[in-house]
Parts: C-alpha cells; sequence; structure tokens
C-alpha cells in the first residue's frame, strides 16, 4: 500500500484469467497476464505480467511461478504472488 493509507480498511481483490500463447524464452517459455480484479466498494485493480520459465511438476505437465504488483486505484496497490494452475479445468471435463 501507498504511504498515507494506515486508516484504510484491509482488503483483498479475487481475479481469475488465461495466459497467453507461449512466448519462447531461451530453453523454456513464458506467458503474459492481463487480467482484471473483482471490485472491492468503490474500486478495482489491473494485473499485467509475465509470468516466470516453466517448472516441471512431472508427467508432462508444468506450472509458472508469478509475482508483481497491481496497477495503482483508489490510492494503493497490492502485491502478489502466485502459481498457475497445472490443469487446464475445461478439458478435463470434457472426457466425462
Amino acid at each position: 500500500m501507498l504511504a498515507g493509507e494506515h486508516e484504510e480498511e484491509e482488503h483483498n481483490h479475487r481475479f481469475a484469467g488465461v495466459t497467453s500463447q507461449v512466448i519462447k524464452d531461451g530453453d523454456s517459455h513464458v506467458h503474459a497476464i492481463l487480467v482484471s480484479t473483482d471490485f472491492y466498494e468503490d474500486h478495482h485493480h489491473e494485473i499485467g505480467v509475465i509470468t516466470g520459465p516453466a517448472i516441471d511438476v512431472g508427467d508432462g505437465k508444468h506450472v509458472h511461478f508469478v509475482e508483481g504488483k497491481t496497477t495503482v486505484d483508489d490510492d494503493h496497490y497490492h502485491k502478489f504472488v502466485f502459481a498457475t494452475l497445472i490443469e487446464d479445468p475445461i478439458s478435463k471435463h470434457k472426457h466425462c
């Protein structure tokens, strides 16, 4: 949060999105992510970030580590750290 916001009510934002297609990066690859968070009271934030390289988790699957800061809105921003999902939840259900 930015300076001068000691009295602001603590809150967080949720978001979900889809990564871009593969962006070649040396021996690995990364993805771009561009999403908006949900609204909290009267504001939301945008996230624009490039993931870290692919991290092998076995069985032919991988994840990406992501960290950064949201845009500033309502005089503050949020730091975030997350990993992408291992499976595509929609494709998983197509085989049922």
